[in-house]
């Protein structure tokens, strides 16, 4: 049987307003459109994702690229201390990263990047 959560982002919440079976006397609200509603549809149409799938993946996307430039280099930081790398090799590398990201941050210093690491 239908339910109303296969319209819903399993991360956000939010009910993206498709996938819905008007003929089962559906009592939901009509949502809003998806603010990504036709890279939505391109993902269903060119992959094999469902639209939940194809939702959850650009959820996770937009939440990777929003993510602040400190936040960023806290995490990086973790994940390549946890690989054995030293903090010299850890922030020059973190340097040749940041300019790569979607919007590229400023250029920091080892010494910024320590003082967003440890304050």
């Amino acid at each position: 049987m239908w339910s109303e959560s296969r319209n819903v982002c399993p991360i956000s919440g939010r009910n993206f307003g498709f996938g819905g079976r008007p003929d089962l006397g559906s009592t939901l609200v009509p949502s809003s459109p998806h603010p990504h509603e036709d890279l939505l549809a391109h993902l269903t149409r060119t992959s094999p994702l469902g639209p939940r799938e194809a939702a959850r993946v650009v959820a996770e996307v937009l939440a990777y690229f929003s993510e602040s430039t400190e936040e960023y280099v806290r995490r990086r930081h973790t994940e390549l201390q946890a690989r054995g790398l030293t903090n010299e090799r850890i922030f020059a590398r973190l340097t040749e990263e940041l300019p790569q990201r979607r919007v590229s941050a400023p250029e920091l210093s080892a010494r910024q990047l320590r003082r967003i690491v440890y304050g």
